[in-house]
């Protein structure tokens, strides 16, 4: 059964200006993993604009915002060998979330230079 659906799109200077800086956004909001993935890329920003539009369309699947409490560090944009995107979550976030009863995530991502979208749908 469906729990919940977000989708989100961003322009990708928006993202590039905030992770550029020295300001902890880019810690705060992506995982080790993740810059890891997005800075070995060519155009990395496309890269983290688009889980930045994951990390948002996941919130809004489980209906809560920016200050819900949860780490964004913590919803974790992946990909399979094959280059599918998965979103994992971890730490406490998973433990907050446990109650909503999430099996599945399903997410899809797409970019293009200048927007990053991303829709997230959450089943029990």
């Amino acid at each position: 059964m469906i729990i919940g659906t977000g989708i989100d799109i961003i322009e990708v200077d928006r993202i590039a200006a905030r992770v550029g800086r020295d300001s902890g956004f880019k810690e705060m909001v992506f995982s080790k993993d993740e810059m890891k993935y997005c800075d070995a890329k060519a155009l990395p920003f496309e890269h983290y604009a688009a889980r930045f539009a994951a990390k948002e369309a996941f919130l809004k699947a489980v209906g809560s915002g920016w200050d819900s409490g949860l780490n964004w560090n913590e919803i974790e944009v992946l990909n399979e060998a094959g280059g599918k995107p998965v979103l994992y979550i971890s730490g406490m976030t998973k433990e907050r979330l446990l109650p909503l009863g999430i099996r599945v995530i399903h997410v899809s991502l797409s970019h293009l230079k200048s927007m990053a979208t991303a829709i997230v749908i959450l089943e029990s």
